[in-house]
């Protein structure tokens, strides 16, 4: 079985440590932990691993959050996976900061990255794995908050979170969507 775990983000130093990176950051320690090097591909940086007899290939979209579909579409084509067994993570104001969702399907809910994906690939029915970043800003000023670096705290609790969002990802691969959200879901 082969799976295409996706992370959400914008390339370059100016972005690295945003929490629209989310899904990057959770990537690179998903990567870091499995022992695995990033190369840069096509539309994105890969790499891939074996776990519990499942092929995983993990992607960074180098095309910017807004045109993510793009290298989600060739990265699905490419190595021949089908849509359930692609699974999104990105950052989600909507939920508390830390709080993590798996969803077989959903709408954009206003993330351009989320849109573009939903474009390019025939629908909203893709499984996504929805973190936590918060609400802690005024009226207006989600863009520089999204944009923005994390708080000292947040940095100190993020590990914590992305290693949770991890287990979520490896039982996505070996027990399936619903079971995972079963478990992890609250």
């Amino acid at each position: 079985m082969k799976y295409l775990i996706v992370g959400l983000g914008n390339i370059g130093p100016e972005y690295e440590l945003t929490r629209h990176n989310v899904g990057f950051l959770t990537a690179d320690r998903l990567a870091d932990q499995q022992n695995v090097q990033w190369k840069s591909d096509r539309l994105a940086f890969t790499t891939h691993f074996k776990y519990k007899s499942r092929q995983i290939h993990l992607i960074k979209p180098t095309t910017y959050m807004n045109l993510s579909g793009k290298s989600v579409n060739y990265w699905m084509k490419e190595l021949n996976i089908p849509k359930e067994n692609v699974l999104v993570i990105v950052d989600d104001v909507a939920l508390p900061f830390g709080k993590l969702r798996m969803r077989s399907k959903g709408s954009a809910a206003g993330h351009n990255g989320l849109k573009n994906i939903e474009d390019l690939t025939g629908g909203q029915d893709y499984p996504r794995l929805r973190f936590g970043i918060g609400d802690d800003f005024p009226k207006g000023r989600q863009v520089e908050y999204v944009l923005g670096r994390w708080s000292q705290k947040e940095i100190d609790e993020l590990p914590i979170f992305m290693d949770k969002a991890i287990d979520m990802i490896l039982s996505f691969c070996t027990v399936g969507i619903n079971m995972t959200m079963t478990q992890f879901n609250d």
